[in-house]
């Protein structure tokens, strides 16, 4: 039979060992001392207690391997003893793997332990005083349950307590699971917050410096290459303070200092501004579109908008064809509608390199809002355009807490004149 199937008790511990060694010594002191508790019953040798010890010592070693089995055998062999003469440190050893069985059996057979031994105690002290008439037989009763009830409801209590106790380790272990999942959690977003932050305030800067450095080298023009110079000398300034001002606030995180103003909607006609001075293509025109009614909107909502539009901005800047970039800004029905289309450029190399992150910005800055995004290629009576269309509901978007941190970095930025 392969080894995988064979069902041995373990090695017995080192304290089972002890206490079968003392129960062995204990009792074969007694018996040369001649201590007995009663006489030998039924004409049987008296050498028949010396087994049931040794019997009763080896049932001692199963107390934890296999506690069931040992309290059969140990069942039948304190019979023996009692009938052989028996001696104390055999029905000691006994009360042990009574209690042992409670604690470490099965728990569909050892809660059932204490019961059957209430049961046998109470035929016990009837039959005593049943076969003796006298009083004194109510101790033969008393002393069953010393021998049956006490260890046994002690293995019950002890193993609440271990079951409590392991309950209790458990769950204080999935608390700390759950508290390292969270902490994961937090990391991840706040990362991901501050890598669109970082995205958001300097990309531009460096989409317009590539831009213009590229029409520096491709056209040997000195009025054109001094432009250029002069743009790339603007941007590059603007985007170190950006910088700067990022790094200051995450090292100021958590200190009192006065938030700076809020990137507003209003700021929309200088991101126009800034982007028609990024592109070297007079073929190009930037084109608002604010239908937006009065009313202030929630701030969240506010930067959401005024973000996707400087990022909208930066994508035309590199990718679009010549012609009219339009930004859109309209209440619908309870929500502001931001839009931004341009027409869609085909070139097989953008103007500027890009990383991929700023339509997934986009898309998170809204999904932060409830509310819906779309990005991608759409025809027009004027031709194929490239849309991105944001919705963003204003009720119940006043201040989101995930909303919130995001809000925190944001605050130290002016309106900045930069695009995305």
């Amino acid at each position: 039979m392969p080894a995988s199937v064979l069902h041995l008790p373990r090695r017995p511990e080192r304290d089972d060992v002890i206490i079968a060694v003392a129960g062995l010594l204990g009792g074969l002191l007694l018996w040369f001392l001649g201590l007995r508790n009663n006489p030998a019953m039924f004409g049987l040798p008296k050498w028949l207690s010396l087994v049931a010890l040794v019997v009763m010592c080896g049932t001692e070693l199963l107390r934890r391997s296999a506690p069931l089995t040992g309290l059969a055998i140990a069942t039948v062999t304190l019979a023996v003893d009692i009938c052989s003469g028996s001696l104390v440190a055999t029905i000691a050893m006994y009360t042990d793997v009574v209690y042992a069985a409670v604690l470490y059996g099965r728990p569909s057979v050892a809660w059932r332990i204490p019961r059957v031994c209430e049961v046998l105690t109470l035929l016990a002290t009837l039959l005593a005083v049943g076969l003796t008439r006298e009083p004194e037989a109510l101790l033969i009763g008393f002393g069953v349950g010393v021998i049956l009830v006490a260890p046994a409801w002690t293995g019950v209590g002890i193993r609440r307590h271990r079951d409590a106790a392991r309950a209790a380790r458990l769950e204080a272990e999935r608390t700390a699971l759950l508290a390292e999942l969270d902490r994961r959690q937090a990391v991840g977003a706040e990362r991901a917050r501050m890598a669109r932050e970082l995205h958001d305030m300097v990309a531009n800067h460096l989409s317009a410096i590539a831009i213009h450095s590229s029409a520096a080298l491709s056209i040997n023009e000195p009025g054109t290459s001094r432009e250029a110079l002069g743009v790339i000398r603007e941007n590059s300034v603007q985007g170190l303070a950006e910088m700067r001002r990022l790094i200051g606030l995450l090292r100021q995180a958590g200190a009192e200092s006065e938030p700076a103003a809020t990137p507003r909607l209003d700021g929309v006609d200088a991101l126009l501004d800034h982007a028609r001075k990024a592109v070297v293509d007079d073929g190009f025109t930037f084109v608002l579109r604010d239908e937006r009614g009065p009313g202030p909107l929630p701030a969240p909502v506010e930067l959401a908008a005024y973000r996707i539009v400087q990022e909208s901005l930066t994508n035309a800047v590199k990718h679009a064809a010549p012609g009219e970039v339009a930004v859109r800004l309209a209440g619908a029905g309870g929500a502001l509608l931001t839009e931004v289309t341009s027409p869609f450029g085909s070139a097989p190399v953008p103007r500027a390199p890009g990383s991929g992150a700023g339509l997934v910005g986009m898309g998170e800055r809204v999904a932060l809002l409830d509310g819906t995004f779309e990005a991608g290629p759409a025809q027009e009576p004027g031709g194929k355009v490239w849309r991105v269309r944001a919705l963003l509901p204003l009720t119940g978007a006043a201040v989101p807490e995930k909303q919130e941190k995001q809000e925190k970095t944001e605050r130290s930025e002016k309106p900045e004149k930069g695009i995305r």
